[in-house]
C-alpha cells in the first residue's frame, strides 16, 4: 500500500510551514496532527494559501543589485518557496520551468489563472511526488485567493 505524502495528507500540497499567518480554513495548530506544517480543512484552502503566498512574492524586492522591482520568474519564486538549505532548489526550478513550458529566468504572470494553474500543479508534483487534484479543484483554490 502506497504511503500518502504528508502534503496531500495534510491538505497542504505546498508543504507550507506553520507561521504567524492565520490562513483561511486552517485547523488551529493546537488541534492539528502536524506541528511542523499547516493543516488546512480542505485541499482548496491549502491551494489558496499557495496562490496567496506566490502572488505576494510580486510585492517583494527581487534579486539585489539587479534592479528588478519584484519576484516574478520561476527561479525567483522557487528560490523563495524552497530555499537551498532544505531542497535541491536548482532541480526544483528546472522541473517547474519545464512544466510551465518556459525558461527559469523568464517573467511569468502569477495573476493569470492559466499560468497559476500550471505553476501550482508543478509545485504540488515536486513537493509530493504526485499531483492528485483536478484542474477544477485547483482553480477553486486559486479563486479563493
Amino acid at each position: 500500500m502506497a504511503t500518502i505524502p504528508r502534503g496531500i495528507r495534510n491538505n497542504n500540497p505546498g508543504n507550507i510551514r506553520w507561521s504567524n499567518d492565520q490562513w483561511k480554513g486552517l485547523i488551529p495548530k493546537d488541534q492539528a496532527n502536524d506541528k511542523s506544517f499547516c493543516v488546512p480543512r480542505t485541499p482548496e484552502y491549502g491551494i489558496r494559501a499557495m496562490a496567496r503566498i506566490i502572488r505576494n512574492y510580486t510585492k517583494y524586492p527581487g534579486i539585489p543589485g539587479v534592479g528588478k522591482p519584484n519576484i516574478d520568474t520561476v527561479r525567483e519564486i522557487i528560490n523563495r518557496w524552497a530555499p537551498a538549505i532544505e531542497n535541491n532548489t536548482e532541480a526544483y526550478i528546472q522541473s517547474v520551468a519545464k512544466n510551465l513550458g518556459t525558461t527559469a529566468n523568464a517573467p511569468i504572470d502569477v495573476y493569470d489563472n492559466a499560468i497559476m494553474l500550471k505553476l501550482l500543479k508543478a509545485i504540488i508534483m515536486h513537493e509530493n511526488g504526485q499531483q492528485p487534484y483536478s484542474d477544477v479543484q485547483i482553480m477553486s483554490g486559486i479563486n479563493l485567493a
